[in-house]
């Protein structure tokens, strides 16, 4: 998409990067279930998998229901964000301070993934695309029940050990 002339093209320009993000978070998943020690924690990660790969297949739907393509736009942000996770993987080598460090790695995701849906959601909602705001805000739910599951094995059991 060259230009962002209204609401419409913002909003599929917020699909396209959340398309892409959520290609880059199918790809990079499996290597943090791998790293994780905690079993809980390789659960609600092998669970989010499964969800992420039928969030891939929500934005294809939206996608079509845009007439755009959902490979029309990359998302460096959550390159970073990757980036960085992928950085820290490696300075932790403790099993508790890993499981953290992927805790915290793994919301920072999902925070973003957060803003992502939810703008996407206000701005379908504004432009009257009723299919596609309930769409994506059941991705957008996901995504709030993921963060909620990763605080509560943050607080309760992760860095408790860590420390």
């Amino acid at each position: 998409m060259a230009q962002l002339t209204d609401l419409h093209d913002l909003l599929c320009h917020e699909v396209q990067a959340m398309y892409s993000a959520e290609k880059l978070i199918v790809a990079g998943l499996p290597r943090m279930i791998e790293k994780a020690h905690n079993e809980e924690l390789k659960h609600a990660f092998r669970k989010h998998l499964t969800e992420t790969e039928k969030q891939v297949e929500r934005l294809q739907e939206v996608a079509k229901l845009l007439n755009i393509d959902a490979d029309g736009d990359s998302n460096p942000g959550m390159k970073g964000i990757i980036a960085e996770g992928e950085k820290v993987m490696e300075k932790n080598k403790e099993s508790e301070v890993l499981d953290a460090a992927l805790i915290c790695g793994a919301q920072k995701i999902e925070h973003y993934e957060i803003a992502g849906y939810g703008t996407a959601v206000y701005l379908a909602n504004e432009l009257g695309l009723e299919a596609v705001a309930r769409i994506l805000d059941a991705t957008l739910e996901e995504e709030k029940n993921t963060n909620s599951i990763l605080n509560h094995l943050a607080k309760n059991t992760v860095n408790p050990m860590a420390e």
